[in-house]
């Protein structure tokens, strides 16, 4: 099953994150083996680059120019005698097997003499990756190291390096993050479910649950299926990273200066869940504002549909961004979740390491500048947008930021970390907006939340004015979040 992953993500381009579980779901397998099929899969895409590497020692046939069935039999024999307790044995003779089920009898001498000689080196090596690698030391080429020893591309290692300062050190600790299976986090929309009777439903269902630790709506299950959740199957309740949660509450009580004319738009909403949750939050302000959600695609925007089915004040259309059916100055707030690499979600996402390059950035760039530009010429003066992304790469997110802030005179950053620290620290679990400010304008004073910053300090987002969550340091995705203030014309 882990071999039929591989081959769908390498042949038609599958995501694994959504092809393993349905077949999980009818495969009839126990809970152990389920767990280990998971492994197995993940482990393999996330490593590819580093079981390449291994291969490569072990044959003088060039990986790249095997066969790809039997490649990725390899990598998945390899993958065992690396980084499970399977015993050397086992793992040559099973993947062996695989390779006779699935190229038949000519290849099996060759995967076998192969696979011995990577348990002999790791056997060797202790599995010790700089070793097996031939990785350059970290004193004279830390990136090089880095690279190797943590499974990562060597672009995105300079990207995480870049966006953590050149701390190499905070670097490491990001890219290991990156090999950690992540727990799965809830969301209890505000006005359907609050987080308490969303955490007693977990413990009935029998799942380990606690509370998020930053955003008041979020519960994270240290395992099981949300599906079995009543909450869940009727939308009062959602899988939602925390990390996402957090931009849909910055955008929310980050204060308007003026009249509000009553209408928040999300203009890349696809697929809802950042809608829903602002949806919500609206909803619980003193004038009961509106949502627009705008998604050009039909299937995500059908998606949009569903988080917002039964929800009053929230609309959606299927629409580009960049030319929303709206009139220039007429929105209040506006949340741009642009189109982005997905860097941030490489835990979730195991293969896209090796799928993304550094032309998809370079490709993605002018989109996620010209989705901002739209943004700003739909807020109204003294309204406010979020820029947000699911990347550290600095290319889609400061980079984008500065640029458009740069031309556009109209727009002044808002300090987002302060934000971000005041959402995280209020406790509104009961389904109330946190802060004062989520649909009302106020005074001018930006970032006035009226929540308690002190508790949500743990956030350590640093000086601002972006906020950029990380896996290492927060457990969620690596997200990203700027707030303009949009000023007169």
């Amino acid at each position: 099953m882990a071999w039929e992953v591989l081959r769908a993500v390498d042949e038609r381009g599958a995501y694994a994150n959504l092809l393993l579980p349905s077949m999980l779901a009818g495969s009839g397998l126990s809970a152990r083996d389920r767990g280990f099929v998971t492994e197995l899969a993940y482990g393999a895409l996330r490593a590819q680059g580093t079981l390449d590497g291994m291969l490569d020692t072990a044959t003088s046939r060039p990986v790249a120019g095997i066969d790809p069935p039997l490649r990725d039999a390899l990598r998945l024999g390899a993958y065992q005698l690396l980084r499970t307790r399977v015993p050397a044995r086992a793992a040559v003779a099973t993947t062996v097997d695989l390779v006779r089920a699935t190229s038949g009898e000519r290849p099996v001498r060759f995967a076998n003499a192969v696979l011995r000689r990577v348990a002999a080196r790791v056997s060797e090596t202790g599995g010790d990756l700089a070793q097996l690698l031939d990785a350059p030391p970290f004193a004279t080429d830390p990136i090089g190291h880095l690279t190797a020893v943590c499974t990562h591309p060597r672009w995105i290692v300079e990207a995480v390096a870049e966006a953590l300062d050149g701390d190499l050190d905070e670097t490491r600790a990001a890219l290991v993050a990156n090999d950690i299976r992540p727990s799965t986090h809830l969301v209890a929309r505000p006005g359907r479910i609050t987080r308490d009777d969303l955490l007693a439903e977990c413990v009935e269902a029998g799942l380990d649950a606690h509370p998020g630790p930053w955003s008041p709506y979020a519960v994270r299950l240290d395992g099981g299926d949300p599906g079995r959740l009543p909450s869940v199957a009727s939308g009062a309740a959602a899988v939602q990273d925390e990390g996402s949660q957090l931009v849909a509450l910055a955008l929310a009580a980050t204060p308007t200066v003026g009249p509000d004319r009553g209408l928040t738009v999300d203009l890349c909403a696809g697929p809802g869940g950042k809608a829903a949750l602002l949806a919500g939050l609206l909803a619980g302000g003193p004038d009961g504002a509106g949502l627009l959600a705008l998604e050009p695609r039909m299937t995500r925007a059908a998606l949009v549909a569903r988080s917002l089915e039964g929800m009053a004040g929230a609309w959606v259309a299927r629409a580009d961004g960049r030319a929303a059916p709206l009139a220039p100055a007429s929105v209040d707030r506006v949340l741009v979740d642009v189109p982005c690499t997905g860097l941030g979600a490489l835990r979730r996402r195991p293969e896209a390491r090796w799928r993304r390059t550094p032309e998809d950035v370079a490709a993605l760039v002018p989109l996620q500048r010209a989705l901002l530009v739209a943004a700003a010429d739909l807020v109204r003066p003294g309204g406010v947008v979020a820029y947000a992304t699911c990347s550290p790469h600095p290319a889609e997110t400061s980079e984008v930021v500065r640029q458009v802030a740069g031309q556009r005179p109209e727009l002044s950053l808002l300090d987002a970390t302060r934000v971000l620290t005041d959402v995280s620290g209020g406790d509104v679990s009961g389904g109330d907006a946190p802060g004062s400010g989520v649909t009302g304008a106020d005074n001018g004073t930006d970032a006035e939340t009226g929540a308690d910053a002190e508790t949500g300090a743990g956030l350590g987002l640093g000086d601002g004015p972006f906020g950029q969550l990380w896996p290492h340091r927060h457990g969620t995705d690596a997200m990203f979040v700027a707030l303009l203030r949009v000023g007169p014309r």
